[in-house]
């Protein structure tokens, strides 16, 4: 399987909302628009994607609409302290505060306004125990 495309779809009960919240906080800009589905692309890199859809729409089996739950969006950052600061300074809500992890990361937890998470991350260097369970060629700098 060649797969050419791969973005997240995020369930809602408000798309306008929650498509605003990302093209204001994010700098994702709509690519397509309709009351029920966003197709956002971050402005700087076509590679980056994301889709907002309303939860209750007919394309979705009837069993399975609802919101998104138990998801974690992660997004790698030159600088995310900037981020943070600009982020806290606008009202979002900081559900984990800015840390250094010994893993390799240095960031920050908010949320949409669905309750999905959003991990902002600058790579940093792990640990000499972390930095053994990296794959050759994946050690952050």
């Amino acid at each position: 399987m060649k797969v050419s495309s791969y973005y997240p779809v995020l369930m809602c009960a408000d798309v306008a909302a929650t498509a605003r919240f990302y093209q204001q906080h994010f700098g994702f800009v709509a690519l397509f628009s309709s009351n029920w589905y966003v197709h956002l692309q971050l402005h700087d890199d076509a590679d980056v994607n994301l889709a907002v859809l309303d939860g209750q729409h007919e394309t979705i089996p009837a069993a399975d609409r609802g919101t998104a739950a138990g998801l974690l969006l992660n997004f790698e950052v030159d600088d995310v302290d900037a981020v943070h600061d600009r982020l806290r300074a606008a009202g979002l809500p900081i559900r984990c505060p800015l840390r250094d992890e010994a893993f390799g990361q240095r960031h920050f937890i908010t949320a949409d306004p669905n309750g999905v998470l959003i991990d902002v991350i600058t790579p940093i260097p792990p640990s000499g125990e972390f930095a053994a369970q990296y794959a050759a060629g994946a050690l952050p700098d």
